[in-house]
């Protein structure tokens, strides 16, 4: 079925509300999932996985140091990455002035698929970035790098994991003042997916609408019902008691 760019960012927008985090702001979070589903890459179902454990695990902020090289390590706590990435990109790109190049250690974390279009928007402050993470699934390791002067990334898959002292739960960003070479960071990978395919999927959506999974949209909006349901009950049984 199509949606509207409106319609998607309004549910997710109620079930982040729902379920009464502190960490992670729901308008921002609406507009990662839309910014993946608009070029075909899944982001209602990234954040339908997301939502099965956003009620349960830690509500806290994230963890930052700065090694002696100058890197940042972030620890997330097994927290979902769309709650923390903005204001971790917000403080890395401050630590970025007067340096040209910035590595980021994203520990701990969850759902990196999410952090698709808050990458994008590096490309606005003239910043190139690379990103890679595995996972226990397939495909088992992704590479991003969206370059200099590009609005969408070349993503790059692989069923082989490429750990080299990262976890599964990682994710390594780099940013750097400079575009990377994308044929040398990009051997051995078997699947490309190029910013030009990217790129018209993300104006067809302008013209025609998002294309859903009809299954997926469903759990989305069970998620933002549910929750609303549930906190209603909830104000209106603590707005009735009886004070003695």
């Amino acid at each position: 079925m199509i949606v509207s760019h409106n319609e998607l960012t309004a549910v997710v927008n109620k079930a982040f509300l729902g379920m009464r985090r502190t960490c992670g702001e729901a308008d921002i979070i609406a507009n990662m999932v839309a910014g993946l589903q608009m070029v075909g890459l899944n982001g209602i179902g990234h954040f339908n996985n997301a939502a099965q454990f956003l009620t349960v695990e830690k509500d806290c902020p994230a963890d930052i140091f700065i090694t002696n090289d100058g890197s940042l390590v972030v620890d997330l706590h097994g927290c979902s990455l769309a709650c923390h990435l903005p204001v971790v990109i917000d403080y890395a790109v401050e630590k970025m002035v007067g340096k040209k190049h910035l590595t980021i250690e994203l520990k701990n974390c969850h759902n990196r698929w999410l952090a698709y279009n808050e990458l994008v928007k590096l490309a606005a402050k003239g910043l190139a970035c690379k990103a890679q993470w595995n996972n226990g699934s397939s495909p088992q390791n992704t590479l991003y790098i969206l370059n200099q002067g590009c609005v969408s990334p070349e993503l790059f898959l692989s069923d082989h994991l490429v750990l080299a002292g990262h976890e599964l739960h990682d994710m390594t960003i780099q940013l750097s003042v400079k575009s990377f070479d994308i044929a040398d960071h990009s051997a051995g990978y078997a699947r490309h997916i190029n910013s030009s395919a990217l790129n018209r999927a993300q104006l067809d959506t302008w013209y025609d609408g998002i294309r859903v999974d009809d299954a997926e949209w469903e759990t989305l909006k069970r998620t933002a019902t549910a929750l609303l349901v549930e906190n209603s009950e909830q104000s209106v049984k603590g707005a009735g008691e009886l004070v003695v």
